[in-house]
């Protein structure tokens, strides 16, 4: 009985782990507008497994996944570029491009147009960070879909009608990428952590 105690306070050790090392806060993203290679170093810094090419960014730009760089601009990748793509990112192991332009859909509508956003990326990205730290912090409790901070968020963004429904499903869903991520992450850990045990 001890050992299995002791095997838990070490998965919850690790889980907390990784929750230190997680998501970026929304504040500390760069601020400044930065040219493809940069945006391509940050996320293969950040998404070690997950390597990111021009062409892979390019693709997901043509395929609207994500939104199309500011015209004109030499360094027309901005902090917006940036939290759809470490939302893809985490997106991208579990769900196809497909799936991944469906669930952004539900939130954002035409991924070139702002003005048509339910809830604006920052939101998003803020909400994912959170849901994410609490899936790592509480990772043993199966009740990880929070249905009272959902109707909180629903509530301090205005949302009635189609708009509350999507939205949910939205939440839901970022919900279960933020878990499957977590447990990707510590199901890495731990073999990584025990595989020279035996």
């Amino acid at each position: 009985m001890n050992n299995s105690k002791f095997i838990l306070d070490e998965l919850n050790k690790i889980a907390n782990e990784i929750s230190e090392n997680s998501l970026v806060p929304y504040e500390d993203l760069p601020q400044y507008d930065l040219f493809l290679s940069q945006v391509i170093d940050y996320l293969n810094d950040r998404f070690q497994e997950e390597q990111y090419t021009n062409n892979i960014v390019q693709n997901y730009i043509k395929n609207e996944v994500i939104s199309k760089p500011e015209d004109g601009k030499k360094r027309g990748y901005t902090k917006l570029h940036l939290v759809q793509l470490v939302l893809l990112s985490y997106m991208r192991p579990i769900l196809t491009t497909e799936e991944i332009k469906k669930v952004f859909a539900l939130a954002f509508n035409r991924i070139n147009d702002r003005s048509d956003d339910i809830i604006s990326f920052e939101k998003a990205y803020k909400i994912f960070d959170q849901i994410q730290e609490e899936s790592l912090n509480s990772f043993f409790n199966i009740d990880a879909i929070n249905e009272e901070k959902f109707e909180k968020f629903i509530e301090e963004s205005q949302l009635e009608g189609k708009d509350k429904g999507r939205i949910v499903v939205f939440l839901v869903v970022m919900s279960l990428i933020a878990q499957a991520s977590s447990i990707k992450k510590l199901a890495k850990k731990i073999i990584d952590e025990y595989r020279d045990d035996k």
